[in-house]
């Protein structure tokens, strides 16, 4: 499974088949792809143009961008579901790899590399080539697993030490400062003055509105 010299465009050969089931022999392996900050939308649509475009389905398969359920809070407090990429930077692709269909995921726009082992020149300076490694079957499930079964995760707009103000529950009409926020539990903490004294409470994103 050795990659080709710089001179050279042939793709590493096909991974050993200890970790191969009789399905992914069939369908072929999962890649993972480094792609440009930001672009895994459109590498995934210009990708799949180009597999239908150059006649590649029956070795490049399927093009994925791992991601979970989300909600993101709005201003008024409102809800808005949106999703939340798994791996920011990558996509995944589900191939029969050889030199063609390297070729054709490699030079997809806003692609940086296949993620795998580098493998150094054989003379002179400068870095080899990336020899593209498949994800275990096991990796595989976990992600896809994650994707299935993880809980939304909510998205505020809000940071430590804005002002905020309560728009429901018994604190409502009180107001304060963020002083912590906790994404994954969709709470955060604030600075509210209760009698007189600043008291720290713990509420949900869309309890309150952040103040102008």
């Amino acid at each position: 499974m050795m990659f080709a010299s710089d001179d050279d465009s042939q793709y590493p050969t096909q991974p050993s088949e200890t970790d191969e089931t009789e399905e992914t022999k069939s369908t072929g392996r999962w890649f993972a792809v480094q792609v440009a900050s930001g672009c895994e939308k459109r590498v995934k649509a210009t990708l799949e143009q180009r597999i239908q475009t150059l006649d590649m389905g029956d070795r490049i398969f399927q093009v994925e961008i791992p991601q979970a359920a989300a909600f993101k809070i709005r201003k008024d407090g409102s809800r808005q579901q949106t999703d939340e990429k798994i791996f920011p930077g990558y996509v995944l692709v589900q191939m029969d790899m050889d030199d063609e269909s390297w070729q054709v995921v490699k030079n997809t726009p806003h692609v940086i590399n296949f993620v795998g082992a580098e493998q150094k020149r054989r003379y002179g300076r400068g870095r080899g080539h990336v020899k593209p490694m498949p994800l275990s079957y096991s990796e595989v499930q976990r992600i896809f697993r994650q994707r299935d079964e993880a809980e939304p995760v909510a998205k505020t707009y809000l940071t430590p030490g804005e002002k905020i103000e309560v728009v429901s529950g018994p604190f409502k009409d009180f107001d304060g400062e963020v002083i912590e926020v906790s994404p994954e539990r969709s709470k955060l903490k604030a600075l509210l003055s209760i009698f007189g004294r600043d008291t720290p409470v713990e509420l949900e994103f869309n309890q309150v509105r952040k103040l102008s």
